[in-house]
């Protein structure tokens, strides 16, 4: 094989980069498994080899939207000091996010709107928001919070009702970290 010449993705990347885009841009029940695979230029055979069902497909490509969240969320906290600056480093992060060319929203928020309770990808969902609670919670720890539990489920449904009412100028991120300012000046020893 040359070195110049891209190697191609595999059947699975491929699979995962098309229920990404197509998942995203248009919701999980509104696209069927055979836009899925024509988008991404795979058999038929290669998704059930791969994933086995839609319902798996799914999980995966929130597991990746998961992962991808919590690697740009830690890697921006890394750059902040205190456990104030990072708790509110998570809103600084929403709103540059909710002011991308291409943001339609919360995915995980989306994606639980569209799956029933029994649906094994809503876990994935559940596991994400479970994430960003235990993070605020951790900060809220380090910061000295009087009632670390109580601040960190307040912070995630800031956030969480940020994502919820998403504006394309990052307006409502705004808001919330404004409300996360005054939570923070109000939850936190001086």
């Amino acid at each position: 094989m040359n070195s110049t010449t891209p190697e191609k993705a595999s059947a699975r990347d491929r699979l995962l980069a098309a229920a990404a885009e197509l998942f995203y841009e248009e919701g999980i029940n509104t696209v069927g498994i055979d836009r899925v695979i024509d988008h991404a230029g795979v058999a038929k055979a290669s998704l059930y080899n791969v994933f086995g069902s839609k319902d798996e497909l799914i999980k995966a490509y929130l597991m990746a939207r998961h992962e991808a969240r919590e690697k740009r969320i830690t890697g921006r906290l890394q750059a902040l000091h205190s456990p104030r600056e990072k708790i509110l480093g998570v809103f600084d992060d929403q709103y540059l996010l909710a002011t991308t060319k291409n943001f339609r929203g919360c995915a995980f928020i989306r994606a639980s709107a569209e799956l029933g309770d029994d649906n094994g990808a809503r876990s994935v969902c559940d596991a994400s928001r479970g994430w960003l609670r235990g993070l605020f919670q951790e900060l809220a720890t380090q910061a000295g919070a009087s009632d670390p539990a109580t601040l960190s489920r307040q912070l995630e449904v800031l956030y969480e009702g940020a994502a919820v009412s998403w504006q394309p100028d990052g307006s409502a991120s705004l808001a919330a970290r404004q409300a996360a300012e005054c939570l923070l000046a109000s939850g936190l020893k001086a």
